[in-house]
């Protein structure tokens, strides 16, 4: 179909697939509308505003496995300053879909062919079984367009909307001229509105939509976060079910025999799955410091785990009050050491001056493994899964914060 507007001088082509009730310049906006005698006579045109639609009369995209092609184009706007657009579009067995664009998002819509009681704006919408909630009514204006129509644009009338949602769905009715129409709707992601028109501009999002999802789904989250807890914890109890803490060493080590000069222990034999190896030191320093130098020797593959701890312990009276710093005794551990034969090399040192400390302790123990890991996973996915509980209600208060029917003005 070949149109010419009269104002502008502008031809536009289109092979549209139903009869042309309306026609509205892309370039000027002048509404031409089908006479009796079956030519388009012009009657008005709409306040020319930007252009800046992100998709054009005429262009084709892929969406729900057929090629659609855009036949019209709608601004709408409810008072005093919300507004958005609507593509209308066809595919070759003349099947209508409808794309709506608001502040960045996408909504993807077809007629229904039912119809809802909404005059009285129940609160509540049923359909398949589902509920879907009142989100507003309002009056809407078609305040621009340009295309091919196949019905009556209205002049100085009102659309009343009443929009239901069930995120990421909504149930949108019109009555306009006294005809009620439903709109089945989902949210489009930008990344299928760019795979479907690849040579599209996305405009910035912004804000949250009206049926747009939350990044997570809070249920299949929680029981994500509980089946690999328990499955954590099972792991564990079953791997470390029949594993005993072990005393592999214990010594009191005299100074006056071993300052300085390196002790070998006797070998010893561990069994079951890796566990922390917990070193326990104690001896009398008194305003002094003492030393004792670990290594682990494994006689299997003859690999060496070296550390050392220093033990310090001073006290004192300064300024009228007294003071102390560092302590008597130690623990610290070697993680993760396996199952095989090992032995200890253990290098005791202490402060020349200090001649009251005569000895040194220690004890060794490779311990049946602590659940502290387990419990520390557990705790993040806890913490993790408030806070993305925590922005979902935010992100919720942002949707409803344009509704009069907000769950969150209770």
């Amino acid at each position: 179909m070949k149109i010419p507007c009269y104002s502008c001088d502008t031809v536009t082509e289109l092979e549209v697939g139903f009869d042309v009730v309306n026609f509205v310049c892309p370039k000027c906006h002048s509404l031409y509308a089908l006479d009796d005698e079956g030519k388009f006579r012009r009657k008005s045109q709409y306040k020319k505003m930007p252009d800046d639609y992100p998709l054009h009369i005429g262009e084709v995209g892929f969406l729900k496995g057929s090629e659609y092609k855009i036949t019209g184009i709608l601004r709408k706007n409810v008072h005093p300053d919300y507004s958005w657009t609507e593509f209308i579009l066809q595919n070759e067995a003349g099947e209508f879909i409808y794309l709506s664009l608001s502040n960045g998002h996408w909504m993807l819509l077809t007629e229904m062919d039912v119809t809802f009681e909404v005059k009285k704006h129940p609160l509540i919408l049923e359909y398949e079984n589902k509920e879907y909630n009142i989100f507003e009514y309002s009056d809407a204006e078609i305040v621009n367009a340009q295309g091919f129509f196949d019905f009556q644009l209205p002049q100085n009338k009102l659309i009343h909307l009443v929009e239901y949602i069930r995120p990421p769905f909504i149930i949108s009715v019109e009555r306009m001229d006294g005809v009620e129409t439903a709109f089945y709707g989902e949210y489009i992601k930008k990344s299928e509105i760019k795979k479907a028109f690849p040579n599209i501009t996305l405009p910035y999002q912004n804000g949250v939509n009206m049926i747009q999802p939350y990044k997570f789904d809070i249920t299949n989250t929680a029981v994500i976060f509980c089946i690999f807890a328990l499955l954590i914890i099972t792991a564990n109890w079953y791997i470390y079910k029949n594993q005993a803490e072990q005393n592999v060493f214990y010594k009191e080590i005299r100074y006056s025999e071993f300052d300085n000069k390196e002790i070998t222990s006797d070998s010893f034999i561990l069994n079951g799955a890796s566990a922390p190896m917990t070193i326990s030191v104690s001896t009398d320093v008194d305003n002094s410091w003492a030393n004792v130098n670990i290594a682990l020797v494994n006689e299997d593959n003859g690999d060496e785990i070296y550390t050392n701890k220093d033990i310090e312990y001073y006290h004192g009276y300064s300024d009228g009050e007294s003071w102390t710093e560092g302590n008597q005794s130690e623990e610290f551990n070697i993680c993760g050491v396996k199952a095989g034969k090992y032995h200890l090399l253990i290098t005791p040192l202490k402060a020349p001056e200090d001649i009251n400390n005569d000895r040194l302790k220690v004890n060794v123990v490779w311990n049946q493994p602590s659940d502290r890991n387990v419990w520390l996973v557990v705790i993040f996915m806890v913490v993790v899964f408030c806070v993305i509980r925590f922005f979902k209600s935010t992100f919720e208060k942002d949707r409803w914060s344009d509704s009069s029917y907000s769950p969150f003005n209770e």
